[in-house]
């Protein structure tokens, strides 16, 4: 069982406490874990030949899907998002650690990547793949709702907020799930364009959450000086690291919310770790870039 841990904010008067649902697997992190779990069994059990799956650049989700398959012996294909990214591959520390793992990497064009969820658009796709499960943009399906659902254990039961981090929403609608009627979940999206309420209102069977859309930092990947200052030093105190992409913009919207009363003090508050661990090399190459500070 993963220890729970307290954080302590002496500035703030309060303290939230932190799952590290991160540490669930060394190669396979957090909610990426979750997700892929019953949908690698189905793809075992019923015979398929491989996975396909698709991300960006600096997908968890493409790194992950690739651990998976080379620990399980299974074939995998990222369906990759920019042609130019074939070239750029050294510069990649995601796409190589995919490649390394024996995955085989399909580059597209963007326009033909916004097409990743048509069904004559994954036919053309499966007929050089022929029998390969699919498994969507960020791993969210039904299977990967159910994996979610067992992020919470029943010492998790006794707070009143649970916090996480969102990109396809998936993880949130486990947590909204396996979570009691009289908690409530706050999610905080990466991205901006709030459009992820009707993805999660398909998986959610409750209606005790809330996103808070002020913390993406500019959207999708985007990080500022003082997103950064903010990560380095929760590192620094906590011994805990943190994400530019999800947990980082979370942890900062938590302390920001008790701050600001939006969160009371005395709330018992339990954060979500989810991991995304690895998309740090990729930000810091794009803050040396910049010369700007970069992550410890």
């Amino acid at each position: 069982m993963l220890k729970i841990k307290t954080l302590k904010n002496i500035r703030l008067n309060a303290q939230v406490s932190l799952k590290p649902d991160y540490l669930i697997h060394s190669t396979v992190s957090g909610n990426k874990y979750r997700k892929l779990k019953y949908n690698l069994q189905k793809a075992q059990s019923e015979n398929y030949k491989g996975i396909l799956t698709f991300g960006g650049a600096f997908s968890n989700h493409i790194a992950a899907t690739a651990a998976a398959g080379q620990a399980l012996n299974i074939p995998t294909v990222g369906v990759i998002r920019g042609e130019e990214l074939a070239s750029k591959i050294e510069l990649n520390s995601t796409l190589k650690y995919a490649k390394s793992c024996g995955m085989h990497l399909e580059y597209v064009s963007r326009s033909d990547y916004k097409q990743k969820n048509d069904a004559a658009y994954l036919k053309l796709l499966l007929e050089n793949f022929k029998n390969f499960y699919v498994i969507p943009e960020g791993g969210t399906n039904a299977l990967a709702i159910k994996g979610c659902q067992e992020i919470l254990s029943q010492e998790d039961l006794s707070f009143d907020i649970i916090c996480c981090a969102v990109g396809t929403g998936g993880t949130i609608a486990g947590l909204i799930n396996s979570s009691l009627p009289a908690q409530k979940i706050i999610g905080f999206p990466a991205l901006k364009g709030g459009f992820l309420n009707e993805d999660i209102c398909k998986f959610a069977t409750q209606s005790n959450w809330e996103l808070w859309e002020a913390y993406h930092f500019g959207g999708y990947a985007k990080a500022d000086s003082k997103l950064i200052t903010f990560m380095n030093d929760f590192k620094t105190t906590y011994k805990i690291p943190l994400d530019p992409v999800y947990t980082a913009k979370m942890m900062y919207g938590i302390f920001d919310a008790i701050q600001t009363g939006k969160i009371p003090k005395n709330a018992k508050v339990l954060a979500i770790h989810t991991g995304g661990l690895q998309g740090i090399e990729g930000m810091n190459l794009r803050l040396q870039q910049k010369q700007l500070e970069v992550i410890i």
